[in-house]
């Protein structure tokens, strides 16, 4: 199967070029380009709790499957939890 794109010459200029790849060389591109942070005290103390918890409700099955983060905090507000 064979396709033909067709890019404006003027879409061209205007964007400085046009860039094709392989979907896993794209994926390899973009985990390489996401900083790393590394927290301590507080910070990493409060981050490692939210995870833990996170996971927690995880495993006990308190979580909500929504189609979006708004609906999910208004299906989590239902439930009578606070966000």
């Amino acid at each position: 199967m064979s396709a033909t794109i067709a890019i404006s010459k003027r879409k061209m200029r205007e964007t400085d070029g046009v860039v094709i790849l392989p979907v896993a060389q794209y994926r390899k591109l973009l985990e390489a380009n996401v900083p790393t942070y590394y927290l301590r005290g507080k910070e990493a103390e409060e981050v490692d709790r939210l995870v833990e918890e996170g996971l927690r409700e995880y495993r006990e099955g308190n979580t909500v499957s929504a189609p979006s983060l708004g609906e999910a905090l208004k299906i989590y507000g239902r439930r009578g939890k606070t966000h």
